[in-house]
């Protein structure tokens, strides 16, 4: 399969760091031939049009390619919590999920693993598997990487984190991160266009853009939400998210080391409408006192 080659010259992900991960090096990401996995459930506390009443069928992949310091789900995405599974063990969580009632497959940090994921789709499919494929990533994608996957994935849900690339240096190391999720969130758009949903209100298909509003206004949640509406569509499905709170390093980083208020929330959220974005995921406020 040429995805399962590219492994041979790792370029999946903006990281493009040429590594063999059918021996054992590794990049950035860390993982080799086979997934990393660190849980799979029916997930309630998605977006709600992936939800509905059964629930998204979430598996979260160990590591990540972007590797941003404050990350929520530091063990899994930096500290490597999960363990290595086959593609036919990829195949069976996949139809477990979906005999479970849940409405789609929401692969959590995709990016580097799409070769495996495609090779259990592979067994997946003739077993039975017909749910729609989300594809949950940190906005970090390569757009040679997406066109790959062209038709694969119904539902992308990628964030878009920060503006500012001299901030995303700082908080993910990755002062191209920017561009390259703007690039990345066009391209999704062009291959599945604004959300669709069923007569239950139930996604299946389309984009849908996650948003995290961060203290003191560093994510530029303005400029963010003027480029979905001007430049990706009004019709956008947004979620804005508000539960950041200090995870993994953000205690040793000043601008990070502390919650957002309920005035910087609403804030984010009148941008969005006064960019023209009405599509807007319910609202769950989150605020936590440290």
């Amino acid at each position: 399969m040429q995805a399962h080659e590219r492994l041979a010259n790792c370029t999946l992900c903006p990281r493009r760091c040429g590594v063999n991960r059918l021996t054992a090096e590794r990049g950035v990401c860390k993982t080799g031939e086979q997934s990393v996995v660190s849980s799979y459930n029916a997930h309630f506390g998605e977006e709600a049009p992936l939800v509905g009443s059964g629930g998204s069928g979430t598996i979260f992949i160990t590591h990540c390619s972007l590797g941003c310091r404050f990350c929520q789900n530091y063990e899994i995405s930096n500290n490597g919590q999960g363990h290595e599974i086959s593609s036919r063990q990829m195949a069976d969580i996949m139809l477990r999920l979906q005999e479970n009632g849940c409405h789609n497959i929401n692969f959590v940090t995709p990016s580097h693993v799409l070769p495996q994921i495609l090779k259990a789709l592979e067994a997946a499919i003739p077993g039975g598997l017909q749910v729609p494929l989300v594809y949950n990533s940190s906005g970090y994608d390569e757009v040679e990487t997406l066109a790959m996957v062209d038709g694969i994935f119904d539902i992308y849900m990628p964030d878009f984190k920060f503006w500012d690339s001299a901030v995303s240096g700082k908080m993910c190391r990755a002062p191209d991160y920017p561009r390259k999720a703007r690039a990345a969130i066009k391209e999704m758009h062009r291959q599945v266009g604004d959300l669709v949903l069923d007569d239950r209100g139930v996604a299946v298909k389309g984009l849908i853009v996650r948003h995290l509003v961060m203290p003191g206004g560093l994510a530029d949640t303005g400029a963010v939400m003027r480029f979905l509406a001007d430049r990706i569509s009004k019709n956008t499905y947004v979620n804005i998210m508000p539960q950041y709170h200090p995870c993994g390093e953000a205690h040793r980083i000043p601008e990070i080391a502390t919650t957002i208020s309920a005035q910087e929330y609403d804030k984010a959220l009148k941008t969005a409408r006064e960019a023209g974005l009405t599509r807007l995921d319910r609202q769950r406020r989150v605020f936590s006192l440290w």
